[in-house]
C-alpha cells in the first residue's frame, strides 16, 4: 500500500506537529486540514497511526526541518 502524504493525510499531520513544535498527538482529517472532520487516535487504524508516527518521526530526523520562530 501507498503512502498517502496528501493534505490532512495521517502522514502530514505527523510531519506538520512536528514542524510546528507541537505535541505528537495522532490524528488526521477527512480531507484539508481544518476544512473537514478531524479524526483522533480513538478513531483511527493501526496503519494510521504508524503513518502519522512515520511523518512526524520523517520530520523530526532532518533537524533542519523546523518553523523558524525567531
Amino acid at each position: 500500500m501507498r503512502l498517502d502524504r496528501n493534505h490532512g493525510s495521517p502522514y502530514d499531520r505527523g510531519s506538520a506537529d512536528s514542524w510546528y513544535g507541537r505535541e505528537a498527538v495522532p490524528h488526521y482529517y477527512e480531507a484539508d486540514t481544518y476544512a473537514s472532520e478531524r479524526i483522533g487516535k480513538d478513531d483511527m487504524s493501526a496503519d494510521e497511526i504508524a503513518d502519522y508516527w512515520r511523518g512526524y518521526d520523517d520530520n523530526e530526523a532532518d533537524l533542519n526541518a523546523r518553523k523558524n520562530v525567531g
